[in-house]
């Protein structure tokens, strides 16, 4: 008997940004599911993507390899915005960094797009969500708290593989849990050995 879509292990790939937690971590448990399921501040790289069940050593290589290809880099938060008047986000610079592994993770994974295709990869804009869904009023409270308590800034080495129960449809927590860590680390090239001199 197979598994039904709504009871595979959902999972996503993000960059986690724990310096942001002292800015946004106290809103993010009031406005955004995520939080209280006990994701960290962070940068979505894919989501969502492959389900846990499926997932094998083949594509933790895979994804070990990518985060090879991209060396560590510092985000920083200086401003809140806005999706609409649903999501509250602060803007991220890196958003070349960012964006490059977004792409790589994509072409790697085909079947997984970020937000599920919902946007062309060239649309997708890197950021860190405060709040999604949440009434107005309290959103706008928390961009006001935000941008006084701004800015923020991180050294970002690795993207970590978060696991836990499919999210749509729910309305209350359950916790998600963190699967796996690929470093962004560039391999460092092999030296190259001189060949000794010959003597005529």
């Amino acid at each position: 008997m197979s598994v039904g879509d709504d009871e595979r292990t959902q999972t996503a790939l993000l960059l986690p940004v724990l310096a942001a937690e002292r800015v946004v971590g106290t809103h993010r448990r009031e406005l955004d599911l995520a939080a209280a399921d006990g994701i960290p501040a962070h940068v979505t790289v894919a989501f969502p993507f492959k389900p846990l069940e499926e997932i094998d050593a083949e594509d933790h290589a895979r994804l070990a390899h990518l985060g090879r290809q991209h060396g560590p880099f510092e985000i920083e938060g200086h401003r809140t915005a806005w999706f609409g008047d649903r999501v509250l986000y602060v803007e991220v610079s890196a958003a070349r960094e960012v964006h490059a592994l977004i792409a790589d993770v994509a072409s790697a994974f085909p079947a997984y797009p970020p937000f599920a295709g919902d946007f062309p990869l060239a649309e997708v804009v890197p950021h860190l969500t405060v709040g999604n869904a949440a009434p107005v009023s309290a959103l706008q409270t928390a961009a006001r708290a935000i941008d006084d308590a701004l800015p923020f800034s991180e050294l970002v080495q690795s993207m970590e593989l978060w696991a836990g129960p499919p999210v749509d449809g729910r309305t209350r927590p359950a916790p998600w849990t963190r699967v796996h860590s690929y470093a962004l680390a560039p391999t460092a090239p092999t030296p190259s050995r001189s060949m000794p001199l010959s003597h005529q």
